[in-house]
């Protein structure tokens, strides 16, 4: 039997332990969805130098994860219009918690941790009444929803917490859907892409729209610098032989800054896959999977600066300022060397950096 003096030195000890840290899991550089040969989905961890560390089955296809800021744990967001969201412990592969979208609403692939990671931030679908939502979890609470609010626009994609802590920057990429309709876009002549500045209670704090001529440019997926400047990536929904600009930059009480018109665009068959500042924040990757290219920009310009080809390149993110991407075909890249490839594997769309 215990008695008080031994449970008090209980507490003592396990209060003694050291808190669970990503240095448990091999402190991984990076976590990204992928497909195996097999078929199965897994979520898988990267070292810095770009090797293997785990991989945990996912249930179906993934899109982005969300890497807690001190913990080793990430949580896996189903591909849209998925409804899960699993919080996995990279220590033991175990499915923690399981984060289910309420009815009448999905997710759109995306979150975002606070600042010191007791709430998870998603986007999500509301897709009866056609509005965004960013839901708000408690992750002391195993991942219990504790709240929403709007986002700011329709379609809200991925979305950062700002560098001082105390607002979301989202992608409203203006497009409605509707799981009877699967993935198809249902307002593209009047959609009206976004982003929105909202404060960590629903304040809105800004919202920045494109030109006119641009409204059919859905803004899609962002990154935010140390300083608060966001670059963002588009996709156009219209003709891709008359391709605009696909990359912008934003910073809070200003409107968008567009790249200038350069042949460039043609090449990535209107689609930015992901976005991420490089090279100490001096430039701006963005990869497309489509036109199989990535294309680094001046970050204050945004003129071109260099592009080269990578086949079904998508994932892009950096490393000591260097450019690291990977691809559908399971290759790892730094800059442009090829660094290895898992052959395996089919990575997906986004890779996430952990800054744990």
């Amino acid at each position: 039997m215990t008695n008080r003096r031994g449970f008090l030195a209980g507490l003592v000890s396990a209060s003694l332990l050291p808190a669970p840290s990503w240095a448990d899991v091999g402190s991984p550089g990076f976590v990204t969805a992928a497909k195996t040969s097999s078929g199965d989905f897994v979520l898988v961890g990267l070292s810095d130098h770009l090797g293997e560390l785990f991989r945990l089955p996912l249930p179906s296809r993934g899109h982005a994860a969300a890497a807690h800021p001190t913990r080793p744990e990430a949580v896996g967001f189903a591909r849209r219009p998925g409804t899960y969201a699993l919080v996995i412990d990279c220590r033991s592969g175990e499915i923690s918690a399981q984060m289910q979208a309420p009815e009448g609403r999905h997710f759109y692939g995306h979150g975002a941790f606070s600042a010191d990671g007791s709430v998870l931030f998603t986007t999500e679908n509301d897709f009866e009444a056609g509005r965004g939502v960013i839901g708000v979890w408690d992750t002391k609470r195993s991942y219990r929803r504790i709240g929403e609010f709007d986002s700011g626009g329709v379609g809200p994609h991925e979305l950062s917490l700002m560098p001082d802590g105390q607002a979301l920057i989202v992608a409203n990429g203006g497009i409605d859907t509707h799981p009877d309709s699967g993935r198809a876009k249902l307002n593209i002549p009047t959609m009206r892409p976004n982003l929105s500045l909202i404060g960590l209670d629903g304040t809105v704090l800004d919202i920045a729209e494109p030109p006119v001529a641009l409204r059919r440019n859905s803004i899609r997926h962002l990154d935010v610098r140390a300083d608060g400047r966001v670059a963002f990536g588009m996709q156009w929904q219209r003709d891709i032989h008359t391709t605009p600009p696909l990359v912008g930059t934003y910073s809070a009480g200003q409107g968008p800054v567009i790249a200038p018109e350069n042949a460039i665009w043609r090449n990535m068959h209107a689609y930015v896959g992901s976005v991420s500042f490089v090279r100490g924040g001096t430039r701006i990757a963005v990869t497309s999977p489509r036109g199989g290219v990535v294309v680094e920009l001046d970050a204050d310009s945004l003129e071109p600066l260099a592009s080269h080809l990578q086949s079904d390149v998508c994932g892009v993110s950096t490393r000591d300022g260097h450019v690291v991407t990977t691809t559908g075909q399971g290759e790892l890249f730094l800059d442009e060397r090829r660094m290895g490839q898992i052959p395996e594997l089919a990575f997906d769309n986004h890779l996430v950096a952990i800054s744990g």
